[in-house]
């Protein structure tokens, strides 16, 4: 699981028939100290996050598990929006 913030939307009006209906979201990735790392990435929104919105992603074949799609061409999916990050 990673951290990233929502940065922005994706609308694809061709794409493979096994994605449609899923929102896509441009994620930018984040260290524990929410700064950003590392490219932006596209993934399936699983929880209805939002733009600008801390979120927990996953990617591979964990992705396509918490879409609930195995077959689907996904590389990453946002799992859980997160409300607060604490470190000791």
């Amino acid at each position: 699981m990673h951290i990233g913030r929502v940065i922005g939307t994706v609308v694809a009006t061709r794409k493979d028939e096994r994605l449609t209906g899923n929102k896509l979201l441009v994620t930018q990735p984040l260290n524990m100290q929410k700064e950003p790392i590392g490219e932006a990435l596209v993934a399936v929104d699983t929880v209805g996050a939002g733009i600008g919105e801390i979120v927990i992603y996953t990617q591979g074949t964990a992705a396509r598990y918490a879409a609930d799609k195995i077959q689907s061409p996904i590389d990453a999916a946002i799992i859980g929006i997160v409300d607060n990050i604490d470190i000791y």
